[in-house]
């Protein structure tokens, strides 16, 4: 098939750990890698944030990634995007009127926008994933939430007219349904791990000090929940915590969550404990996680959360919120804890006790590691999205009457 994944603000190719780039940007380039490694066709179509650099990039994966003009050709965060993604749509449709496409594959809210505007009229069947749900974000967030405020009526007409939704949880399932989603029009696939990169491995430095050693990765922004682990630390005064994500190590001076999460640290009496790391190149991230004795994912809310499969992978116990993608993949008492969100003194509670139980995180890594690669390699996963295009061959995109503003 010729596969068209659409990811109009994450591409395969941006640095990670940034505002605007994580889990979604590893989950589209891996299912690019494995379509094309399938036999696909597959490009990815991402919006151009910068001037230089060539319109089409072919990845050594086997798949092309083709960043689309549509707006200045800068980096814009992804909640000011939505007044260029008729621009982004209408380049899209006269790509695809040009060299026809078999199948999209949306990926957000607003990639499905513009795949819309582009397969209008065409036989052409849009799948769509959200990764992050608008409902959630204003529930959880409030007056914070900087979405557009129309993001959830779009994300109602989504549900309508996609051909298919797959979401990466059963926990998004139910807030689909909340939008409107008919009932079986919904598949979950998970994102996965490649647990031939993931894999146990010789623990490496230990913590400084003779402490034990936490561990969080991810992008640096408040829902992640960095700061209750930081809180969660001044409890567990033989441990230290490493954040790897944000800037780069020598821009982190300049980051306005950095700076909030030294100063709770400072008053807390924990700063020299707390070592921020920066971006880490993604060749790092194993080693990284097998260096450490607990994996600490506790965001306030998460669609899925790619970390803890990569710790689980590597045979590192998981500590979690549960919430999200996380109450799938975190078995509470086999392959982890789940503690809730916003409770850093349940969260340090859970840490000394797990700390204090060498055995039982021995196991938890264990179990992890089978968890892994049972259910979610990317291959599997790769396999059921195939699937999920083969049963949509041959049919149409439901007629598409709004027009986007």
């Amino acid at each position: 098939m010729r596969i068209a994944l659409v990811s109009e603000h994450a591409s395969p190719l941006a640095a990670l750990g940034g505002v605007d780039a994580g889990g979604q940007n590893v989950y589209v380039a891996a299912l690019a890698a494995g379509l094309a490694g399938s036999g696909h066709d597959v490009t990815v179509y991402t919006r151009r944030d910068s001037p230089g650099g060539p319109a089409r990039v072919e990845v050594a994966d086997g798949y092309a990634v083709e960043r689309v003009l549509a707006g200045p050709p800068t980096e814009v965060p992804k909640d000011d995007l939505l007044p260029f993604m008729d621009a982004f749509g209408d380049q899209l449709r006269a790509r695809w009127l040009d060299e026809p496409v078999d199948l999209v594959h949306a990926h957000f809210w607003m990639s499905g926008l513009a795949s819309l505007r582009a397969t209008r009229g065409l036989e052409v069947p849009v799948v769509q994933t959200f990764h992050a749900l608008g409902s959630v974000k204003r529930r959880e967030q409030g007056a914070a939430d900087t979405s557009p405020a129309s993001r959830i009526d779009h994300e109602r007409r989504l549900c309508r007219e996609a051909t298919a939704v797959v979401a990466t949880c059963t926990d998004e399932v139910e807030e689909l349904r909340a939008l409107g989603l008919e009932s079986g029009r919904a598949s979950v696939i998970p994102c996965g791990v490649d647990v031939r990169r993931f894999r146990p491995g010789p623990r490496g430095e230990g913590g400084g000090g003779g402490r034990y050693r936490l561990l969080v990765i991810g992008r640096l922004v408040e829902r992640k929940g960095v700061g209750n682990a930081i809180e969660a630390l001044a409890r567990i005064p033989d441990a230290e915590l490493q954040i790897a994500g944000g800037p780069r190590a020598d821009a982190l001076d300049a980051d306005p969550e950095v700076h909030r999460l030294r100063r709770l640290a400072r008053c807390l009496g924990v700063a020299d404990r707390v070592r921020f790391l920066g971006s880490v190149d993604a060749s790092d991230v194993p080693d990284l996680i097998r260096a450490s004795d607990v994996v600490v994912a506790v965001p306030w809310y998460e669609p899925f959360g790619i970390v803890p499969l990569e710790a689980m992978a590597c045979a590192r116990p998981v500590v979690g919120t549960a919430v999200g993608g996380l109450l799938d993949t975190v078995v509470p008492g086999h392959t982890g804890e789940l503690v809730a969100p916003r409770r850093p003194h349940e969260l340090a509670r859970v840490l000394r006790e797990l700390l204090d139980d060498p055995a039982r995180r021995a196991a938890y890594g264990r179990a992890g590691r089978r968890r892994a690669v049972e259910l979610y390699d990317w291959r599997q996963v790769v396999a059921r999205a195939e699937a999920v295009y083969h049963a949509l061959a041959g049919t149409t995109v439901r007629p598409t009457t709004e027009v986007m503003r």
